[in-house]
């Protein structure tokens, strides 16, 4: 069997490789975001230990871990076009990637949304979390049940969809950033990935009107 052979007879190819190792990423990010020196939380009582205090209070807002965490969001971004580029590329689609897939760059997504509600925690930057979040969780569940029917071709990502996660990829990582002078850029692509998530599921609801609608 050769190389090219086995990597289609094996769920370990490159593409799903890629994809494993962006959910790998999520709890790095999630540490790196919560890690107490970094927030500055878990501060000792006794200030004047040295010892304790190390990395406690120096480095309460380091831009270090702002950068950390824009990076490996962006690297997970560039995996998440990636893989689906090499499957088509060397043609090793399986089912096993078709599924972990899209699952990745969901939690990817979710994780850095609680966080940036965390750090910017009002109103507008909560009702983006829960739409995208809540718009997710809606579509995934309407191609699960299209797939039942075997029509889940009807509800395929859109070029709206497209558009959304790239104004949501880019918002995100703006955002994560934390640079002052950047803040309104981030909120302004954020409020347009929301209202492009809200007019795909649209089309996605439209296209599956005819199925709900039955019987």
């Amino acid at each position: 069997m050769t190389q090219s052979s086995h990597a289609k007879h094996t769920i370990f190819n490159l593409p799903n490789n890629l994809t494993i190792a962006r959910i790998v990423m999520i709890p790095l990010f999630i540490a790196i975001a919560y890690w107490p020196p970094a927030l500055g939380i878990g501060v000792p009582a006794i200030t004047n230990n040295a010892i304790a205090r190390l990395g406690m209070l120096e480095y309460s807002d380091s831009m270090l871990r702002h950068f950390l965490l824009t990076f490996l969001f962006i690297l997970a971004a560039i995996t998440d076009w990636l893989d689906g580029y090499l499957a088509r590329r060397l043609n090793i689609t399986s089912a096993f990637g078709r599924f972990l897939d899209p699952v990745a760059d969901k939690l990817m997504v979710a994780a850095a949304l609680v966080i940036l509600v965390q750090w910017h925690a009002n109103i507008i930057m909560a009702v983006c979390a829960i739409v995208i979040i809540s718009r997710e969780i809606a579509v995934s569940a309407l191609r699960e049940w299209m797939a039942e029917l075997g029509a889940r071709t009807s509800v395929a990502v859109s070029y709206v969809g497209k558009l959304k996660t790239a104004f949501q990829m880019i918002a995100i990582s703006v955002l994560l950033l934390n640079w002052q002078s950047l803040e309104t850029i981030g909120y302004v692509l954020m409020v347009i990935a929301v209202i492009l998530t809200l007019w795909s599921m649209m089309i996605y609801l439209k296209a599956a009107w005819p199925y709900l609608k039955q019987p």
